[in-house]
């Protein structure tokens, strides 16, 4: 007693011991780390040391970014993809506000369906629109006049592709932006005689800004990083990933790949950067006193905001229909009858059947570590005690996945895992480094979901757990994961429809065995099969609306039994 009478007044704070489940959640913490130095950081490390070698391995410093900005063919891909970037982040933002304003903002009906059918791009791979548009406008297009003789094969296509893959992205935060909306302030702009034209620019703009400047970080990174579309429609028109792809795959010449895939990193980490600092700026605008806004009918208003999202659910619905009715036709444009000779993909070049069974594998092996990884990963980040430096530490590392390209990724893995001291070498070309690149691809917006439920959870938990000696991993097991299974359920959903539209993060390690079906498709593109391209397109399409509604089902089967609690 007296000694610690002594410690205490000596101004020394007392430490409280660490119990055996901290030690156990620092073990996690410390295991997630190594995770993310493993599969993201040091093969990046390896791609940037590659970029300033020659082929022998020796340093070489710039000599390769010279050659590179010295050789017109290859530094112009950065104008294009930055042109290619801005305008269709500018068109895509600008329907998806309007789209999101009509959903938010007016009363119309079919708002269910209107959204249902803006995420149909999610299903797809990237692929699938610039295929649609060479069925539509290309030489021998059904409405090839549209274009008033322009060719679809260049930026022209690349924007139009870009902005139906991108329009679901800034759709969902758009509506999210404007659905948390406080009526009194709109209350107070009408009481107050302003016009309906100027709430908006007063009101209801800058409520959404931090929104808006997200959405188009968003899609700019999307486009700027996108492979599959300028690979298929880009014609003669570069870009920066598929000049990655054509040096490391056309011409073998991993360092220039390298030196091209650090160009492409940077907008893409300036992106990221600008949007983290854009949302940390931003505030509640919702408190526990405000009222939620509810539209007021408008005859007028609310049909032609209908008639724009009928507009907009039909090109989409017609884009889609365009690639699905193409992969039925025997011989596009001289045989229009209808068969499926084009889905058999074992008599084609590409990798037949099995690639889509590998595609199905793979996604459900992503969907299931990944989803195991990273919210328990997410969850000792959040629920540990102390530790505050490595916790922060960790978190930076979860968040560093979102700024890095598939493509960028993809080629970090060739340098890394294929490297002769690696001890994982084992994996390379086998289906354990696709699931791995996958989850860590697509790491970032699965650990923050997990976070986001994780913080709705009342501390007291843990606390409660402890005083009561019940072990942490029980505690996480019994109360945290049924808790939480509805966000579990779209961490799963989210990897695995990822996983099978993927291209660009795979595109350079699947091995003979490992083909997967959206690699299988760009190879008989390729090969000039693009009806049998299409038809595989569609059965992605197909898989991942089927777990799509296997998956609503689920959850509303478990959120009965499971989530009661939520209505007492």
């Amino acid at each position: 007693m007296a000694d610690t009478l002594a410690m205490e007044s000596a101004g020394q704070a007392i430490r409280p011991k660490l119990s055996r489940d901290d030690w156990i959640m620092r073990g996690f913490i410390l295991l997630v780390g190594v995770w993310m130095i493993v599969v993201v950081l040091l093969p990046l490390y390896f791609m940037m040391r590659k970029s300033f070698q020659n082929e022998d391995g020796e340093f070489i410093g710039l000599a390769n970014f010279v050659t590179y900005f010295s050789t017109p063919a290859l530094s112009n891909s950065i104008y294009n993809s930055l042109f290619i970037a801005i305008v269709s982040t500018t068109i895509t933002v600008s329907l998806a506000f309007l789209y999101a304003y009509a959903l938010t903002r007016s009363s119309m009906k079919g708002k269910t369906v209107f959204r249902v059918i803006a995420l149909f791009p999610l299903l797809a791979p990237s692929l699938l629109p610039a295929i649609s548009f060479v069925y539509l406008f290309g030489r021998q297009g059904v409405i090839k006049e549209l274009l008033f003789g322009n060719s679809i094969y260049g930026p022209i296509g690349i924007v139009m592709g870009e902005v139906f893959y991108t329009f679901p992205h800034a759709m969902m935060i758009l509506v999210v932006a404007l659905a948390t909306a406080d009526a009194r302030i709109y209350e107070a702009a009408t009481s107050l005689g302003a016009s309906k034209t100027r709430t908006f620019f007063t009101v209801t703009l800058p409520g959404i800004k931090y929104g808006l400047v997200s959405a188009v970080f968003v899609v700019f990174t999307l486009v700027i990083t996108d492979f599959g579309i300028p690979k298929v429609i880009g014609g003669w028109f570069n870009v920066l990933a598929v000049d990655i792809y054509k040096q490391v795959i056309g011409q073998q010449n991993f360092e220039m790949g390298a030196v091209v895939s650090v160009v492409l990193l940077i907008p893409a980490v300036v992106a990221f950067v600008a949007d983290r600092f854009v949302q940390r700026r931003q505030v509640a605008l919702v408190t526990a006193s405000s009222v939620p806004y509810q539209p007021k009918p408008s005859t007028q208003f609310d049909s032609l905001m209908m008639a724009y999202c009928a507009l907009i659910a039909f090109l989409i619905l017609g884009i889609l229909g365009m690639a699905m009715f193409a992969s039925l036709v025997k011989f596009w444009p001289y045989n229009m009858s209808l068969g499926f000779s084009n889905y058999q993909f074992d008599i084609m070049d590409g990798g037949g059947w099995v690639a889509f069974w590998n595609s199905l594998r793979m996604a459900f092996y992503t969907a299931f570590f990944g989803t195991a990884i990273i919210f328990t990963g997410a969850y000792m980040v959040e629920k540990a005690k102390g530790f505050g430096t490595m916790r922060g530490i960790i978190q930076f590392l979860c968040m560093l996945p979102m700024a890095v390209p598939g493509m960028v990724l993809g080629l970090a893995y060739i340098f890394f895992f294929n490297h002769p001291a690696n001890p994982l070498g084992a994996i390379y070309g086998t289906m354990a480094i696709l699931v791995i690149c996958t989850i860590a691809h697509f790491y970032t917006v699965s650990h923050l979901t997990a976070m986001t439920a994780l913080k709705q959870m009342d501390p007291e938990f843990e606390s409660v757990s402890a005083s009561l000696k019940v072990p942490v991993l029980k505690t996480f097991l019994v109360v945290t994961v049924p808790v939480c299974l509805p966000a579990i359920l779209d961490i799963s959903i989210y990897l695995f429809v990822n996983a099978m539209t993927t291209v660009s993060a795979v595109i350079f390690l699947y091995s003979p065995d490992t083909t997967l079906a959206s690699v299988a498709a760009l190879n008989m593109d390729d090969a000039g099969d693009v009806a049998p391209a299409a038809a595989m397109c569609t059965m992605i399409v197909l898989a991942c609306a089927a777990v799509r509604i296997l998956h609503a089902f689920l959850t509303y089967g478990l959120h009965r039994s499971t989530q009661a609690w939520r209505k007492r």
